[in-house]
């Protein structure tokens, strides 16, 4: 279904994935051979020598189907590459993005830098259920900032927390409200389901509750906001860190970001973390071009009470940054699966800074 009506997969495309295997993005991508598709795999750094690499490979082979991370995409547009211009990308019909938000400025740049005539289409799903509650829709336009649709078969759905379905523009959990193939059924070591229930049940009663914070768009289509448990709550009201993040990393010299709430004299702050491009010192004059950024296309209580650098950002081995573990550490608490992480030394950039005691 995923594969073939939602990604518009053929029997013959030449399918692409940047993926390690380790990520549930390369049990999705061997399931194309179920729909005759030729699998290509690539096996190194996605930006050495540069950012052109992956286009290089999908050029040269052919490719109809090409998946990647929106980190990359972010990247490569701040690298200023223009595959458009340098590449020959007539086959290429499909761009797909996952593992974060994809913010509205990367579609700017995929369809003027990559490719005018191509679907850009954002999924978002689960490792738990090696699939995607929301996706792509070769029939439906791609509008900016968006991902398209809910999959078929999936009743995906908006609530708040007493469960009540919300409509275009109201921000909540995504929940699901119906059985599907993929569903896990049990833990192991779990005899009696405590932990199944805890896990996805809890919140909602015979509802699945996957734990991100989204809202439907005026055109059926959904945003993503970041993760429910990761999100700020500063003053009561609920942000979403991709908020953040957009605005942030939008500053030339931010190559990365990562925000967290830090309690603070019987409130919650935001603290904003940012990796800068090599060889740059955060200064006052930077860090309030940072706030400025945010609070001139956000509110008032998106603006970061400390802007702190960094020299790395911790993520998993699928590229996602990790709130929760810097959260832990900030808040004096060890940090949970530290072998989780493919930098897992990153972790102790956050260590008692002195920044954060002020």
């Amino acid at each position: 279904k995923e594969h073939r009506l939602h990604v518009d997969l053929y029997p013959g495309d030449r399918f692409f994935y940047f993926t390690t295997c380790g990520w549930m993005m390369w049990n999705w991508l061997v399931s194309g051979l179920a729909s005759g598709a030729t699998l290509m795999l690539y096996d190194g750094s996605p930006v050495y020598p540069d950012e052109n690499v992956l286009f290089d490979f999908a050029a040269e082979r052919g490719t109809q189907i090409f998946g990647t991370s929106a980190k990359f995409l972010d990247a490569a547009a701040k690298a200023g590459i223009c595959p458009r211009k340098t590449h020959d990308l007539r086959s290429l019909r499909t761009l797909l993005s996952t593992g974060s938000p994809l913010m509205p400025e990367s579609f700017d740049f995929v369809y003027g830098s990559i490719k005018e005539d191509i679907c850009l289409s954002s999924i978002s799903g689960g490792t738990d259920i090696v699939g995607c509650f929301v996706g792509g829709n070769p029939t439906l336009p791609v509008w900016r900032g968006e991902i398209q649709c809910r999959l078929l078969g999936m009743r995906v759905e908006v609530r708040d927390d007493e469960g009540v379905v919300l409509g275009p523009g109201e921000k909540g959990e995504l929940t699901c409200s119906n059985a599907f193939p993929s569903m896990p059924v049990s833990f192991w070591n779990d005899s009696k389901g405590d932990r199944y229930r805890a896990a996805y049940f809890e919140k909602f009663p015979e509802v699945w509750c996957h734990g991100d914070y989204v809202a439907t768009t005026q055109h059926d289509g959904m945003i993503v906001y970041g993760r429910s448990d990761a999100t700020l709550n500063p003053g009561g009201v609920r942000i979403g860190t991709a908020e953040i993040y957009r605005q942030a990393e939008q500053v030339n010299e931010v190559v990365e970001s990562l925000a967290v709430g830090q309690t603070w004299e019987g409130d919650v702050r935001i603290v904003l973390f940012v990796r800068l491009r090599e060889g740059l010192t955060l200064n006052e004059s930077l860090s309030e071009q940072i706030r400025d950024r945010i609070r001139q296309n956000t509110t008032p209580r998106h603006v970061p009470a400390r802007v702190i650098q960094v020299s790395d950002i911790p993520r998993t081995r699928s590229g996602k940054i990790v709130e929760l573990a810097v959260q832990r550490i900030i808040d004096g608490e060890p940090a949970r699966n530290r072998d989780a992480l493919a930098n897992p030394e990153a972790l102790d950039l956050f260590v008692g800074l002195s920044e954060l005691q002020r």
